[in-house]
C-alpha cells in the first residue's frame, strides 16, 4: 500500500456514539480521505461485505456485536484490512486480546481526531 496517497485511503469507522461518528466524517473528509460509518458490529460486517475499505477504526464496547466479536469477523473474513481499536475503557488485557485478534493498532479515548488519522495513515503505510 505504500504507493497510495491520502486521497485513496478508505476508511470505516464502527463506534455507538453518533457524535463521534459526525466529527471524524467531518475531519477525515477535509483531509479528503473517504469514510464510511457505521453504528454497530452488525452493521459494520454488512457494508464490508460490498465496500473495499484500508482501515477499520473499531470501537471495542459496543452493544450487540462488540468491538471484539467483529474485529475476529472481520480478519476472519478480510484478512489485509488494518483493524485500529478504539476504547473508553482501555485494560491491558484487551490491547493484548485485540493484538492476538491482528488488530494493528489501538487509542484511548477521548482520541484526538488528529492522532487517529496519523494512525490509520500510518496502518496504510502512508507515514
Amino acid at each position: 500500500m505504500a504507493d497510495k496517497e491520502i486521497k485513496d485511503i478508505r476508511i470505516l469507522l464502527v463506534d455507538d456514539e453518533e457524535r463521534f461518528l459526525s466529527s471524524a466524517r467531518k475531519v477525515f473528509r477535509h483531509q479528503g480521505i473517504e469514510i464510511l460509518t457505521a453504528d454497530s458490529g452488525i452493521m459494520a460486517l454488512k457494508i464490508l461485505q460490498d465496500n473495499p475499505v484500508d482501515v477499520v477504526i473499531l470501537d471495542v464496547k459496543m452493544p450487540g456485536m462488540n468491538g471484539m466479536q467483529t474485529l475476529e469477523k472481520i480478519k476472519t473474513d478480510h484478512p489485509d484490512i488494518q483493524v485500529i481499536l478504539l476504547t473508553g475503557h482501555a485494560t491491558t488485557e484487551s490491547a493484548e486480546e485485540g493484538m492476538r485478534y491482528g488488530a494493528s493498532g489501538y487509542l484511548v479515548k477521548p482520541v484526538d481526531l488528529d492522532e487517529l488519522l496519523q494512525k490509520a495513515k500510518s496502518a496504510c503505510g502512508l507515514v
